[in-house]
């Protein structure tokens, strides 16, 4: 997101009485920090961010929590600076405070604090047993990226460091008890880690006690093990002189900030979005891509390619959610921005994307007969317990610049439209679809495209590129505005404080569109059969992270 110019005396003033409110997000490729006008957090008067990457060791995706503290104060430093840049002011205090990342995951913690084993993102998808075994015991859809899921796949595997465990949390979570000392997760992300019961917005207590019965003797009670629920508004602590250095080791930001119920990047994305009330959703493309639509009424059976999370509010959510998004057509843009350089006429990557995204609306509706498969990890949505990303034609295929990206934007989306699939046959309606994301930055194209992909009209705002990290600053300057004894609801705030006066630009689906990207899908579930082979045949040769600069989900 471009930060919209806020005039000069008023973010001063702003900012020198910590009358601001701060939102961190850890994504998967970078660490994002916005600074916004507590009172206005429409305005936004600073930002910041970190570049990092997930490791695979040892067959896992991870992240050194070392690397977390890096990131967070490296990101925090460069708001500093783009504030003083901007506004010739250096943050003292700040009113509130909110932690957001990627969802799911696994941080098992021992009763000294002490990690256990290294971090397992929501990436990772050896869980499979885990997660048929809990599927069948709840009969709710858990899905291998889920806590609960990492969690019984270590008991199943009886490792080592299963009798050890007294606490489970995400990374939201893990940050926010260093930041205010408390265990503690807004509903949204804890929705990934167990069911909620949306009656209480609170863990499912008849399916904790099916699940303690399955486990009896093996790790304490579950409610021992993880965070406590809190929704949004409420306060969640407040920033510690500890947590204050672990932001700003020179000492300049003081402690006593409220702070907010650390969310996952699902929960920011729909907050960034105004996409919280039912029937309305939104998409969310970076790393991995997703879409939440929030429902009127419970789903008619259990899918696997649905899972039921909730808003930061605690409402039911469907989400459709594919672990590999943009990394693929990130990919493809380095290869042309090395093949600039090369020819020595270096291009900015941004410009290399752009250009590439708008080839690919010169391609034939349905890319010519070309398929791309974006799976860099499992994609349990395509039934793929791993992933080799693939570009396939026949002789007979369009072999064309346009066509090749043309095919890569739709692969970006093919698994996504599978989903989707599934909830328009639960009667699901869906009356307004925002999208955010790195591939949303070039107007027109991805938008275009995913509103033929999805049959529906996407909208966009001035906050897709980048929305997480403002998007739980906004839920921050939510919880001070309750602390104020401010009686609005989630959804009424964003109305009527946040996005009153923000222009979404909306794209119908071109019929054109539509009917090449349904013959597109239909050759694409043929070809998973080429993937799997590849699967088969090909030996896992990942070795390293797998960045992105289009982040914008688990960004």
């Amino acid at each position: 997101m471009t930060p919209p110019a806020a005039p000069d005396p008023a973010a001063r003033d702003a900012i020198a009485a910590g009358r601001t409110a701060l939102g961190v997000e850890f994504g998967s490729t970078r660490i994002k920090a916005c600074l916004v006008d507590a009172d206005d957090p429409s305005v936004v008067l600073a930002v910041g961010s970190h570049a990092w990457e997930n490791a695979y060791v040892d067959r896992r995706w991870t992240y050194a929590l070392d690397d977390v503290w890096t990131g967070l104060r490296a990101a925090y430093a460069d708001l500093v600076s783009d504030s003083r840049r901007r506004h010739g002011v250096t943050p003292t205090t700040l009113a509130s405070v909110g932690v957001s990342a990627m969802m799911h995951g696994y941080l098992a913690f021992d009763g000294d604090g002490e990690l256990l084993v290294p971090f397992r993102t929501w990436r990772n998808t050896d869980t499979g047993a885990a997660a048929r075994e809990l599927t069948d015991l709840l009969e709710v859809n858990i899905p291998l990226r889920w806590s609960i899921a990492h969690l019984h796949q270590a008991v199943l595997s009886e490792e080592p460091h299963v009798s050890d465990i007294r606490f489970v949390t995400t990374l939201a979570g893990y940050v926010h008890g260093k930041l205010t000392g408390r265990r503690v997760l807004g509903v949204g992300d804890a929705s990934g880690m167990f069911p909620i019961d949306p009656q209480t917005a609170d863990y499912d207590a008849e399916l904790v006690a099916r699940y303690d019965a399955l486990a009896a003797g093996r790790i304490p009670p579950l409610l021992d093990l993880l965070p406590e629920v809190l929704v949004a508004g409420e306060p969640a602590g407040e920033l510690t002189a500890e947590g204050a250095a672990l932001l700003d080791p020179t000492g300049t930001l003081h402690a006593g900030a409220l702070v907010c119920p650390p969310e996952g990047d699902a929960g920011t994305g729909m907050v960034a979005t105004a996409s919280v009330a039912p029937r309305t959703g939104n998409v969310s493309a970076g790393t991995s891509i997703f879409a939440m639509v929030v429902l009127e009424r419970p789903l008619g059976a259990v899918h696997e390619e649905l899972d039921v999370v909730t808003t930061p509010a605690g409402d039911p959510v469907a989400m459709v959610h594919c672990n590999n998004g943009a990394s693929e057509l990130a990919a493809f843009a380095g290869l042309f921005s090395r093949f600039a350089e090369a020819s020595g006429r270096p291009a900015d990557p941004d410009a290399v994307f752009d250009t590439l995204l708008r080839e690919a609306l010169e391609g034939d509706a349905d890319a010519g007969g070309i398929l791309a498969y974006n799976h860099l990890a499992g994609e349990p949505i395509a039934g793929l317990a791993e992933g080799r990303p693939l570009t396939v034609r026949t002789p007979g295929s369009r072999f064309t610049l346009a066509n090749v990206m043309r095919a890569q934007v739709h692969g970006v989306f093919a698994t996504l439209a599978l989903g989707m699939r599934v909830l328009a046959d639960e009667g699901v309606a869906v009356d307004r679809l925002l999208a955010h994301g790195g591939m949303f930055r070039t107007a027109g194209v991805a938008q275009r495209l995913l509103a033929g992909a999805l049959d529906a009209p996407v909208s966009v705002a001035d906050t897709a590129s980048e929305g997480g990290a403002w998007g739980i600053a906004v839920l921050a300057a939510f919880s001070r505005a309750r602390a104020g004894g401010d009686t609005a609801g989630l959804d009424a705030y964003l109305r009527e404080r946040v996005f009153g006066s923000v222009v979404f630009d909306t794209v119908a689906p071109d019929p054109a569109d539509v009917a090449g990207f349904a013959a597109y899908l239909d050759r694409y579930r043929d070809g998973l059969a080429v993937e799997r082979a590849a699967v088969a045949a090909l030996p896992d040769g990942a070795t390293a992270s797998t960045p992105t600069p289009t982040e914008g989900a688990h960004p």
